[in-house]
């Protein structure tokens, strides 16, 4: 059976480059914001926090919700809202793709950690 639009994952990179120096007091930050939108939104699937090996100053993110309206509802979280404020000053850039799901792996989500 083929998923219904509305039923269709909808997953988010984001690419965050932070200020040199500003890295120990942005990651905790971001964690709590993924605990958070992991315990509090029901319509967070997964929300994984990377940092790439090679370039220390930048964030990866990696998240899935149930449908775009529940990443809509992130957005508007205030757990969300204060992670932004606080991390505005700690930011370069910060770059968002937007992507529905075509294929994943089963039961890779919040509930099966």
């Amino acid at each position: 059976m083929q998923p219904t639009p509305a039923s269709t994952p909808f997953s988010v990179w984001v690419e965050f480059q932070i200020k040199p120096g500003a890295m120990p007091a942005f990651m905790p930050l971001m964690l709590a914001n993924a605990r958070a939108s992991l315990s509090r939104e029901p319509g967070c699937r997964q929300f994984d926090v990377m940092q790439p090996q090679q370039d220390k100053d930048t964030v990866l993110l990696f998240e899935i919700y149930d449908s775009q309206a529940a990443f809509d509802e992130h957005l508007e979280s205030a757990h969300f809202k204060q992670f932004a404020a606080a991390t505005a000053q700690m930011t370069v850039s910060r770059r968002l793709l937007t992507a529905d799901m075509v294929a994943g792996s089963p039961g890779r989500d919040k509930n099966s950690r």
